[in-house]
């Protein structure tokens, strides 16, 4: 059987709950299981939820322009947790001001994000890749107490260098 559970949530103090209803909407109807933390959820609680629900992927909304201030952390708090390949995504407003794409997404991968995406990307590809990676990751996600040592998984290989930072329309 195939894990395709997602954790879905809008990260810190941010309370913009239309777009992550229709997130939610959106993956359910494609074939996610997705668990919903809904607004205002810390860093802590991505991390809880994942473990709780043995979930494969984290994907992190921000909408108020904090996402860096917010997800400081959250890779080094899933290794912490022995979610080493766990994926993780982040989508949105992601930081104040007129930053160019590029240096947005590099910040963010930096952070140990595997998917970096914008308002007007192409939700479709991003859904159909992320199955895919769900698909070739299955057996290498790692749900124990104590970190698991780092075996080479996807979730290594798409946060190497190489591994393209976000889904645009014709990725």
């Amino acid at each position: 059987m195939s894990n395709l559970t997602i954790i879905l949530g809008v990260i810190g103090s941010d309370c913009h709950s239309v777009g992550n209803k229709i997130l939610d909407a959106f993956f359910t109807e494609r074939g996610f299981q997705v668990v919903n933390l809904g607004v205002m959820v810390s860093p802590e609680e991505f991390v809880a939820a994942a473990a709780e629900h043995h979930a494969a992927a984290i994907l992190v909304s921000s909408l108020y322009g904090h996402g860096e201030l917010d997800c400081a952390g959250l890779r080094d708090r899933c290794t912490h947790r022995g979610l080493d390949g766990i994926l993780l995504g982040i989508g949105g407003n992601l930081v104040v001001g007129k930053t160019p794409r590029e240096v947005v997404q590099e910040k963010f991968r930096a952070m140990g994000f595997d998917y970096v995406f914008f308002p007007g990307d192409d939700l479709e590809e991003f859904a159909r890749r992320l199955r895919e990676d769900l698909l070739k990751a299955e057996c290498h996600v790692t749900h124990v107490s104590p970190p698991a040592p780092h075996d080479g998984c996807l979730g290594d290989e798409l946060r190497s260098a190489s591994a393209p930072a976000t889904f645009a329309a014709g990725r």
